[in-house]
C-alpha cells in the first residue's frame, strides 16, 4: 500500500509512553483488566462495563510522569496519513449532501488511557469514544493482529482505523444518538442481526465506501492488499473469536457480527463506494 501519497492528519495526539494516575477511587489496571475480561466473557462491551464502573468509581484523570514529546515514526506517520485521506475522503462525501464534515481526533496511547467514555486498557482494542469524538488505539493491536488473529499488514490497519472513523460518522448522522435511545428505553441491542451488530457492520461498509474513494483519488493498493483487509476481518468476527476463546459459538452474545457478515459488508461499500448502500439497519439479511 503507498500511504505515503496521501496528506498526513493534523488530529492525531501521542500520548504514547505517558502515565496515567487515578484519583479519588479511579480504576487501577488489575481492576480494568478484570472487567474486560468479564465483558468479554458475558458477551457484553467492555466499553460499557468500563464506562458505567469509571462513573461509580471516579474517574482517573491522565497525568503525565515524565511525558515524552510525540515520536515521528513510521507508525506514527502512517496513521496521520490514513486518517488524513479519511478527513478528505469524507469531507467530500458529506459536501455532496450538503454538510460539513467534522473530523475526529486520533489518540494514540500505550497500555491504558483515559478517555469521556472512561478508562480502558489496551486489552480491548482499538475504540471510539462518542463522548468526546475521539478515536483511541494502542499500536500494539496490530502486531497482536498478526502474530495472534491471522490478519495484519498495512492495508488491513488502515480498514481498523477506518471502521472506527466509521463509528464517528455514525455519531454525526445520527445513528448514534438513535441506538443509546433504545438502549435507555431498554430495547435488545445484543445477538446475531441486532442493534449492536448492525451497528459495527454498517462501520464497516463506511470503511469500504472511504477504501473505494481513496483507491480511486491515489492508486495505492497493491496485490495483496484487499486480501489483508478481508482476512482481518474475518479474523475479528463474534463467530471466530469465540471460537478461539472458548471453543463454542454464542450467536445470542454477538456485537460486531460474524466474519462472513464483516467481509461482505466491507466488500459492499468497497465495491460500490456508496454511503447509502450501508444502511444495515433497514437491511432484510445482514
Amino acid at each position: 500500500m503507498k500511504w505515503e501519497r496521501a496528506r498526513r492528519s493534523r488530529n492525531v495526539e501521542d500520548r504514547r509512553g505517558r502515565g496515567m494516575a487515578a484519583k479519588g477511587g479511579g480504576l487501577s489496571l488489575g481492576a480494568i483488566a478484570i472487567i474486560v475480561v468479564i465483558g468479554l466473557a458475558l458477551g457484553k462491551n467492555p466499553m460499557e462495563m468500563l464506562g458505567l464502573v469509571s462513573q461509580m468509581a471516579g474517574s482517573p484523570a491522565p497525568t503525565s510522569s515524565s511525558a515524552p514529546a510525540p515520536v515521528d515514526d513510521e507508525a506514527s506517520r502512517f496513521v496521520a496519513a490514513i486518517l488524513g485521506e479519511t478527513e478528505d475522503v469524507w469531507s467530500a462525501l458529506f459536501a455532496q449532501m450538503g454538510r460539513t464534515y467534522e473530523p475526529p481526533r486520533l489518540v494514540l496511547f500505550t497500555d491504558r488511557v483515559q478517555s469521556a467514555c472512561g478508562s480502558a486498557s489496551s486489552a480491548i482494542g482499538p475504540f471510539y469514544c462518542p463522548g468526546d469524538r475521539q478515536i483511541y488505539i494502542d499500536l500494539s493491536f496490530f502486531r497482536q493482529m498478526e502474530t495472534q488473529l491471522g490478519g495484519g499488514g498495512d492495508f488491513a490497519e488502515a480498514y481498523v482505523i477506518a471502521h472506527e472513523v466509521g463509528h464517528h460518522i455514525q455519531t454525526l448522522t445520527g445513528t448514534t444518538a438513535r441506538v443509546n435511545d433504545i438502549r435507555r428505553r431498554g430495547g435488545d441491542l445484543e445477538g446475531d442481526g441486532g442493534l449492536l451488530v448492525r451497528q459495527e457492520l454498517q462501520a464497516d461498509c463506511y470503511s469500504g465506501v472511504w477504501a473505494h474513494h481513496a483507491q480511486r483519488r491515489h492508486d495505492w493498493l497493491e496485490p495483496g492488499d484487499i486480501e489483508e483487509a478481508l482476512n482481518t476481518a474475518s479474523a475479528i468476527g463474534d463467530d471466530n473469536l469465540q471460537r478461539r476463546s472458548r471453543g463454542t459459538v454464542v450467536p445470542d452474545s454477538f456485537t460486531h457480527g460474524t466474519s462472513e457478515q464483516r467481509v461482505r459488508w466491507f466488500r459492499t461499500g468497497f465495491e460500490n463506494g456508496r454511503y447509502e448502500l450501508c444502511d444495515t439497519f433497514q437491511a432484510q439479511r445482514l
